[in-house]
């Protein structure tokens, strides 16, 4: 059985603004998909297909995916495209940048027992890149402000920056479906200072503890049809 964290950085924008949501939730099943599934799906093969651009040895999950089609491939042929272009662009500051994918994560500094799996790390002197990919199309999904990809950022920086001289760090979403690729680039230290200034919340959300507030968090929310709040709201 696949580990959850309970300040999970994928429900991060629900428990930031309602705090004691994320205990709430936890006394509500895991209920799946078939866009869920679809989207693990989508992971597997991008994750494949980068391994193979990069020349990485990589068993072929196609026979075991629950959910392909000619667009999947061609999303997730893109998406190792835009990978090596940025694994390109870092090699012009660093002769051999670091590249990894689904990279375990942890934030836990900041977010009680915080830890999360982001998709492609790319690391080298003076930068490090986070990219996220969304196979989602009825949501627009942006990196600007994202806690998803700070928190991801974060956890990468616990690994990296005592060994990189790392300065900027550049968070992307690749959603092609969406025709969306949106790319938020921040210096360390101003990371670094959201990260304090957000780590009361989490404290909260990990107590449950704080006031229960509705908003378009809610969406995802396992508890939304019997949340009080959200009903008064």
């Amino acid at each position: 059985m696949a580990e959850h964290a309970l300040l999970s950085a994928s429900s991060s924008h629900r428990w930031l603004n309602c705090p004691p949501s994320a205990r709430l939730c936890e006394s509500y099943p895991d209920e799946s998909s078939a866009y869920a599934a679809e989207a693990t799906a989508a992971h597997a093969l991008c994750e494949y297909r980068l391994k193979q651009a990069l020349g990485m040895a990589a068993e072929d999950p196609i026979e075991n995916l629950s959910f392909y089609n000619q667009e999947m491939e061609d999303c997730a042929h893109a998406y190792a495209a835009f990978v090596l272009e940025q694994l390109e662009a870092a090699r012009q500051a660093c002769p051999d940048p670091v590249v990894l994918i689904e990279q375990r994560v942890d934030f836990s500094r900041w977010v009680e027992g915080g830890f999360g799996t982001a998709d492609c790390v790319i690391i080298a002197d003076g930068a490090l890149h986070v990219v996220d990919y969304k196979h989602g199309q009825g949501v627009l999904v942006e990196a600007e402000d994202n806690p998803q990809m700070k928190l991801y950022a974060l956890g990468a920086l616990e690994l990296f920056d005592g060994i990189y001289d790392i300065d900027r760090v550049f968070m992307t979403i690749f959603q092609p479906r969406r025709d969306n690729v949106s790319t938020h680039t921040v210096f360390k230290e101003s990371l670094y200072r959201w990260a304090e200034d957000m780590k009361p919340a989490a404290d909260a959300a990990y107590a449950g503890a704080g006031a229960f507030q509705s908003g378009e968090w809610c969406r995802f929310c396992k508890a939304k049809a019997d949340c009080r709040a959200r009903a008064e709201r």
